[in-house]
């Protein structure tokens, strides 16, 4: 498989334990310089429609306010691009300098227009010269050659036109939007979102036009990962100029799963120092994007200065594609197990059958039973402050190993032990061992495990470049054969909900979508002077995100799936409102995945990963899809949201959500 051959020499990143960005060439946008030396540049994308001129600008202003540098603006036809001048003027009359986008699909004319308009247009290689019609395709290498042809002569017009007026330019590659050539010879891959990119940017480099920036997005965080690291590998191993890169999880969706999926894939990106310009994704209001952006990017101001971790020398993961670490079966950790949630509960003495809700287990003393929803930790860690009462069935208590000495139930509940207490102990639990380490303990440790299968490691760093510590220390137990299981435990000082979802997300998402990780652990040990409400609210905020983070990786689906475009000026419904209809209406179907788009442009090819698809064919109008397949077309609106529940009840995946 090529992506093995790739591992000779893996150049997609400058080291994999020291923070270095990836230097690239800078690219000139108005005044904002994306790539280079410079920061990396936070942007968003207007949800207006492009002809109402005053309402576009007033938008734009507000996410200027938000933080945001560089806006793009649909522009769907001729019309939209031309009034893109009219957006541009009263901006500038306004006193807003910020460089503006075109955002082209399916329409070479209106990118030719807004090339001479504004200061960047983004192009989609998929449908910039192709008409996608799902068919697959043979080609020779002299059809194929054919087709590079017709591309070169329909793409060469909007490079002169750029090179002509000084416009950047961006190539943006989209999984769901590959062309049916790129699909028909290299399949719906990281490879062949690659290539759709390349194809285009060998006509550039052709032309001597450079002002290029790449972007590789999907949906789904596994294969937007492998693009882009498979992007700079190619880049490198071509000869091309090494491009800036345009980081983005598209349509991640709204709020905390929004956040997290973004902070998943573009986080993981992050940490090994690959990205220029960002856009966070999320169907709310776009002005709420730059902020959770600028949350992500700015973690990276002074990680220079982080302590040495010990290089990597013989990296045995495949970074283009996803293989899971091997590990042994211990209790439900490890083998072919999904990842385990384990909540941190220990700051809490003496908690009650009531507050067990903050981890998704309610008792209802009436019936003296319990009741877990999709979200209910797996286990919880109590430390020296053992559970009073008996926890429901299929929920285990961790504790310090101390207190488990003196515990009557030693078959119930398992101990934690330190690198010291496991070196000293004499007795253990008969199947179930927690060993806590630190990143610099995995070294020492690695001889006392060899040959157990009854002990779990829970591992933490300290290093603020925690991601690769981690990775490193998952790279020693690979070195020296451990099939341990390891759940990863990260932990961050008083901060906003903010900053602890992105954070996890980046931490933890970025070793699982490598394979890496059999459970995780948010831990309240650097919380000082809170209440016992705030901590409450921690421990149930710790244990959503956990969940989170499992799902946006890939690794465990405890929820429904919403893949719903950010909305821009085609979107032909309320997007937010429509997401949360259907949310309201699908969110028990565990496991599901529902694409919201708000135009053709996005459905179906962007919800590729999706089970069923909502999309907007026309003003009022809806198109329903099971996979990729269009079920329904022109469904009013107002009965769109029944049909489509009708759909997925005649696929024999409904249930009846539960009466509360």
């Amino acid at each position: 498989m090529e992506t093995k051959a790739l591992l000779e020499k893996i150049s997609y990143c400058n080291s994999l334990t020291k923070y270095y960005r990836r230097k690239t060439i800078p690219v000139k946008v108005g005044d904002v310089v994306i790539g280079g030396d410079n920061p990396i540049v936070v942007q968003s994308m207007t949800t207006v429609d492009t002809m109402d001129t005053l309402g576009s600008v007033e938008q734009c202003v507000s996410m200027i306010k938000s933080g945001c540098q560089l806006i793009r603006i649909t522009a769907p036809s001729i019309k939209e691009a031309e009034n893109l001048r009219n957006i541009k003027d009263e901006l500038r009359k306004r006193g807003y300098n910020t460089p503006l986008v075109a955002d082209i699909h399916f329409t070479p004319n209106a990118a030719e227009i807004a090339a001479g308009i504004v200061e960047k247009v983004r192009i989609n290689p998929g449908n910039y010269a192709d008409k996608k019609k799902f068919e697959n395709i043979e080609y020779t290498d002299e059809s194929y050659q054919e087709e590079l042809d017709r591309i070169r002569q329909r793409f060469l017009p909007l490079i002169r036109i750029c090179k002509e007026h000084g416009t950047a330019m961006r190539i943006g590659t989209n999984h769901g939007s590959l062309s049916d050539r790129i699909m028909s010879r290299y399949g719906d891959t990281p490879l062949g979102m690659v290539e759709s990119a390349l194809e285009f940017l060998r006509i550039c480099e052709d032309e001597n036009y450079h002002d290029i920036v790449i972007s590789m997005k999907s949906s789904n965080t596994q294969v937007m990962v492998q693009a882009y690291r498979l992007l700079v590998q190619k880049l490198d191993e071509g000869g091309f100029q090494p491009y800036p890169l345009h980081l983005g999880v598209t349509e991640a969706g709204d709020g905390e799963d929004g956040r997290i999926k973004s902070a998943v894939g573009i986080g993981t990106l992050l940490e090994d120092g690959l990205g220029d310009t960002v856009r966070v994704s999320l169907t709310e209001d776009p002005e709420f994007e730059a902020p959770v952006a600028k949350i992500l990017v700015d973690r990276y101001i002074t990680r220079e200065n982080h302590t040495p971790i010990e290089e990597i020398k013989n990296y045995p993961i495949t970074p283009f594609e996803y293989n899971k670490r091997d590990s042994v079966e211990v209790f439900n950790f490890g083998g072919t197990n999904v990842p385990r949630v384990i909540a941190d509960i220990s700051t809490l003495s003496h908690i009650t059958e009531k507050e067990m809700k903050t981890v998704g287990h309610f008792y209802l003393p009436e019936l003296d039973k319990w009741k877990m929803n999709d979200q209910g930790a797996d286990y919880v860690f109590s430390g020296s402050n053992p559970i009073p009462f008996m926890l429901p069935n299929g929920m285990k208590e961790i504790q310090n190993y101390a207190i488990w000495l003196n515990e009557e139930d030693r078959v119930n509940k398992f101990p934690a032990f330190n690198l010291e207490e496991f070196e000293g102990a004499e007795t253990f639990h008969y199947g179930l061992n927690f060993l806590i380490l630190s990143d610099v303990e995995v070294n020492r440790a690695v001889e006392l495990l060899e040959g157990r299968k009854d002990v779990v490691i829970i591992l933490s760093s300290d290093n603020p470049h925690n991601m690769p510590a981690l990775r490193r220390a998952f790279i020693t137990l690979m070195e020296n054969h451990s099939l341990i299981p390891v759940v990863v435990k990260v932990a961050y000082s008083n901060q906003g909900k903010d900053q602890t979802m992105l954070y996890a997300a980046t931490d933890v998402g970025g070793l699982l979508v490598d394979g890496l990780g059999e459970g995780i652990l948010i831990g309240l040990d650097n919380y000082e002077n809170i209440d016992r409400a705030k901590t409450l609210d921690l421990v149930k905020l710790h244990n959503s995100v956990s969940f989170g983070v499992l799902q946006a990786a890939r690794t465990r689906m405890s929820k429904t799936e919403y893949i719903s475009c950010p909305s821009c000026g085609r979107t032909l419904f309320d997007l937010q409102e429509t997401t949360a209809m259907i949310r309201k209406r699908t969110d028990h179907l565990k496991g599901v995945k529902i694409g919201i788009m708000g135009c053709i442009v996005n459905g179906p090819g962007e919800m590729a990963d999706a089970d069923f698809g909502y999309v907007g064919s026309g003003k009022g109008k809806i198109t329903l899809y099971k996979g990729k397949e269009v079920v329904k077309k022109s469904v009013p609106s107002e009965r769109a949201v029944d049909e489509l529940i009708e759909i997925i009840k005649k696929d024999g995946v409904w249930i009846e959500p539960e009466v509360q």
